[in-house]
């Protein structure tokens, strides 16, 4: 009786295991399709449109090349964190670049300190990232090919509380224009550490025209007020609508500003403020303007000119009026002053 019960026993922890393994195995390929029909592939037009948008600023002959330090904790760069995981079809900006590079759509380049380098000796190994930075995964092979499968809990999301962005304020002389190109973003991983500090972990650059062509595909929502999602993330960035203090420019020491004005805070803000009137008054000394007394004195002469015609029109004016009212005047008093002849009837 006990063995019948024990092959009973035996028999149920069978078909358990069975089925555990079992939905172990098809979890992955769930999710695998998933993550393909949220990030579809792109399209020959698609392909075109970036490289027609692409800016080519080799040949310019002025560019002040600026990082700004983008803090996602700050309103105006809300939209890049929320939602920290994936709600429908929308999703952050992280959450989009870990799901390209997972399905590797998309490559991203060693962060090096103070050099962006984007050949294919420095390629991010998407394996060694995950290892680095402690993200659990789940490794599927056929064949030769190896697909690392990460639960959407597992992707760091919430944790990428700043981006560091790399743009470029140029002057195109063959176009007479004006204007600022992104070249790359870098992800910082921001965790507590174990004795409670906080570690700041660039985690790799990534070009802006990599992740172009996808982020013109994805509305976002950029106000608390208008829940409409009238606009992409490539329009975020293009139409700089995020807030970021300049933590370095590209110098001969190859310096952050924060290295050049060590423990004085009150310096590094006014060098922060310099190079950003700097950038904004370098568009006025492009073009040549008036001399501004030589058109304040054109403005008094004309001026006075007004004034003198206005004048001599008044006393003009008021000398006709006076003559009109004075000729009534005058034939009343000859009127009164001479004698009437009186005619007398004669016989």
């Amino acid at each position: 009786m006990k063995s019948i019960c024990y092959i009973g026993m035996l028999v149920c922890m069978l078909m358990f295991s069975q089925e555990f393994f079992a939905q172990s195995r098809t979890r992955p390929r769930q999710q695998e399709t998933q993550s393909s029909e949220l990030l579809p592939e792109l399209s020959v037009r698609a392909k075109s449109m970036n490289e027609n948008q692409t800016q080519n600023i080799k040949d310019v002959p002025w560019i002040k090349e600026v990082y700004r330090q983008l803090n996602l904790k700050e309103e105006p760069n809300t939209p890049l964190y929320y939602p920290v995981e994936p709600v429908g079809d929308r999703m952050n900006l992280f959450t989009l670049i870990f799901k390209l590079l997972s399905e590797n759509k998309i490559v991203a380049y060693e962060y090096l300190d103070g050099r962006e380098i984007f050949t294919d000796q420095y390629k991010v190994n998407f394996k060694v990232l995950l290892d680095r930075f402690r993200i659990i995964y789940t490794e599927q092979r056929s064949g030769a090919n190896t697909r690392y499968v990460i639960e959407e809990s597992d992707i760091p999301s919430g944790e990428i509380l700043a981006y560091l962005v790399k743009e470029a304020w140029y002057f195109d002389q063959a176009n007479s224009t004006y204007n600022v190109k992104i070249l790359a973003i870098c992800p910082y991983l921001i965790r507590e550490g174990d004795f409670g500090e906080v570690n700041r972990q660039p985690m790799f650059w990534l070009p802006y025209e990599n992740i172009r062509p996808y982020i013109m595909q994805k509305p976002i929502m950029t106000s608390n007020y208008n829940n409409a999602m009238v606009y992409t993330m490539d329009d975020y960035f293009r139409k700089r609508m995020f807030k970021g203090e300049i933590v370095k420019t590209t110098n001969l020491l190859n310096y952050p500003l924060a290295q050049l004005f060590k423990d004085n805070p009150e310096a590094l803000k006014h060098a922060q403020d310099s190079i950003e009137n700097q950038l904004k008054s370098f568009e006025k000394k492009l073009w040549i303007e008036p001399d501004t007394a030589k058109v304040a004195s054109k403005d008094n002469n004309k001026d006075k000119k007004s004034v003198t015609k206005t004048s001599s029109s008044r006393s003009s004016s008021s000398g006709q009026t006076r003559a009109k009212e004075a000729k009534p005047q005058k034939a009343k008093s000859q009127s009164s002053s001479t004698p009437t002849k009186s005619v007398r009837r004669t016989r």
